[in-house]
């Protein structure tokens, strides 16, 4: 008896559901993209319980007669592609073909639609990849497709099925994605018979953007347009000021599809170079043109991920498109100037950046050493020269404790007590550097503090304090309340977390639709912007499930305001303000490293530094 049997035609249904139909997001996803590509110009997408219950897609495109109807429903049959040329030069959205069969293998699945040709139109209905009924019935032109019950048939696929905010949270974003790049159409989404968005067609598609993004963006985005022979990149990218802490706000299309590829989110990096602080990200939607048959679209089933024939070429266009936006015309990068040998050496000045900001710099004694020369950055323990101290020696952190902060060293052979307190406050102030750094010395070593990691060590230990304490923080009104808009997963995880963020001292309450407004903050930041902080707790805690209560969750959130609260780099502080926060470390559990893991403060003890300059051997 043969062991390899040909599968039945539903199994094999449900096997190729399980490669498009990830979740109901995925359903949404392709008829909506069937939708745009039978050219329509209304789009309805109405869900029920995430998508559980129903998916309804509806438009007013060209719809389908009896026969076309259907051969739609059958495996492998498209109006896209006739030959194997065009399989390489794929122009539309949905292709595979694959799509309306493999939802109605795992659905009970209704398709009614009309042509305009027709007097009537066409009703199928399909349970779990069986056509059950076919009759005429009225609509008008154009096309709606339902799917209920998804994963009747396949309960393991249904079992893990996420929460019903979390599946329409996947819904709204892959509706969002696609409406970015059509601005002639409107969409419109409705969840359990109420209307979440509702985007008209406009003329500007900076008006779309802004409508999806939110209204705060249009002040802060830029336009970015290069064309060569290869490729054209334009969009709106955001001003270095305005970040976030993911890279959710970025949005790629090629040839009007929405994809996500790392090696265009790293070009879109380097573009930035420079501008923006680590683990941040900036917001944009970019709009790539290629030739089709340049770009391979058929690498996965759900058309995220593609190749491009030649990406060096793609990343290099759009780095340099944003490096110009960014760029004014008649601005000229300079060159850090060069140590001599004859003179002092220094460190180079800083840059004045493509949006030069008023200058606070202050003057400052030389530097006694500088850490750009090649030696500093040998591997440990290799020596160049006989006498020549080797780089572990000079190591400002060494095994994760700071020695020698204006204490005296314990006895030879006598462990260093790990309870004592450093007394930052006894360290004489030498200045600031680029505004950024605080640099101090003691008897015994020379000191460079972070002011930020510093300044958010001491916020985060006040906050916690008082959560240990009181369990409530002590808030302040808001002189003129901040609404902030978010999107339908961010506004889902925000309304769960009202009770925590009260007693956190932010006051938030729904002001309708996916918009909250914020009345008060923590004392301690009072003077911080709201929209900023609740927009990245939000985006931050999305992608978790997110339980009333959970320590965890609070602790981040308790980390976030303590960066949002704590001063800024390039930011001018007074003697006085400089001391105040040297005496309030001294207060800390924990003033090495801030709340993300980040060291405060390096140092160089006076003994390496004199071994460096081959003072002592």
């Amino acid at each position: 008896m043969s062991k390899i049997k040909i599968l039945p035609e539903i199994l094999s249904n449900k096997i190729a559901a399980g490669e498009v139909v990830e979740r109901p997001a995925s359903v949404v996803k392709e008829l909506v993209e069937n939708a745009i590509d039978a050219g329509s110009s209304r789009i309805t997408v109405e869900i029920s319980q995430g998508g559980r219950s129903m998916i309804r897609v509806s438009d007013n495109g060209s719809g389908m007669g009896r026969d076309d109807a259907l051969l739609a429903i059958e495996r492998y049959a498209t109006s896209k592609i006739y030959s194997d040329p065009d399989l390489h030069t794929i122009s539309t959205l949905g292709f595979r073909g694959e799509a309306l069969p493999s939802i109605a293998a795992v659905s009970k699945f209704t398709l009614t639609t009309n042509d305009e040709q027709s007097n009537t139109a066409t009703r199928i209905y399909v349970e779990g990849g069986k056509t059950k009924q076919v009759d005429e019935t009225g609509a008008p032109p154009g096309t709606m497709i339902s799917a209920e019950q998804l994963f009747f048939n396949t309960p393991a696929r249904r079992k893990f099925l996420k929460t019903v905010n979390t599946e329409m949270g996947h819904i709204s974003d892959a509706v969002t994605s696609i409406a970015l790049a059509w601005k002639d159409i409107q969409f419109r989404l409705v969840h359990n018979d109420r209307m979440l968005k509702n985007w008209p067609s406009v003329n500007d598609p900076l008006d779309r953007i802004v409508d999806v993004l939110g209204r705060e963006f249009r002040s802060g985005l830029y336009p970015v347009s290069l064309k060569g022979s290869y490729t054209s990149v334009t969009g709106w990218i955001s001003d270095p000021g305005i970040t976030r802490s993911t890279s959710q706000k970025i949005y790629i299309y090629v040839n009007g599809r929405f994809i996500r590829n790392r090696g265009i989110y790293y070009a879109i990096l380097d573009g930035y170079k420079g501008r923006l602080m680590k683990g941040r990200y900036p917001v944009g939607v970019l709009f790539l043109s290629l030739p089709p048959a340049e770009v391979d679209v058929n690498v996965h089933p759900t058309k995220h991920e593609v190749r491009f024939s030649n990406q060096r070429a793609l990343f290099q266009a759009i780095k340099n498109a944003i490096s110009e936006t960014l760029q004014p015309p008649g601005w000229q990068v300079q060159a850090p100037p060069q140590p001599r040998v004859e003179e002092p050496l220094v460190f180079p000045e800083k840059s004045p950046g493509p949006f030069p900001q008023k200058d606070t710099a202050k003057t400052f004694p030389e530097s006694p050493f500088d850490p750009t020369i090649p030696e500093m950055r040998k591997p440990a323990g290799i020596k160049t020269q006989p006498g020549q101290p080797a780089d572990n020696e000079m190591d400002p952190i060494k095994n994760g404790v700071i020695s020698d902060i204006g204490e005296s060293k314990p006895p030879s052979g006598e462990q260093a007590k790990l309870w004592q307190q450093p007394a930052f406050s006894q360290m004489a102030v030498i200045g600031q550097f680029h505004n950024t750094y605080i640099i101090c010395e003691s008897e015994s070593a020379l000191y460079m503090i972070d002011q930020h990691a510093a300044h958010e060590r001491i916020v985060y230990e006040k906050l916690l304090k008082q959560r240990r304490k009181a369990g409530v923080h002590p808030s302040q009104s808001l002189l003129i309340p901040e609404t902030i808009e978010l999107n339908y997963r961010e506004s889902a995880v925000i309304s769960k977390m009202i009770p925590d963020l009260v007693a956190m001292g932010i006051t938030i309450e729904p002001f309708g639709g996916n918009t909250f407004i914020v009345k008060s903050l923590p004392a301690i930041i009072s003077e911080k912007s709201a929209r900023a902080l609740i927009t990245e707790i939000a985006e931050t805690i999305v992608d978790s499930e997110y339980a009333p209560g959970l320590d965890e969750t609070i602790e981040q959130c308790l980390i976030l305001m303590a960066c949002h609260g704590a001063i800024r780099a390039n930011q001018a502080l007074s003697e006085k303000e400089i001391k105040a926060i040297l005496e309030q470390l001294d207060q800390c559990e924990n003033p090495y490293h801030c709340p993300h893991g980040r060291p405060t403060l390096i140092q160089w003890p006076i003994e390496s530094l004199e071994k460096r300059f081959r003072r002592t051997l």
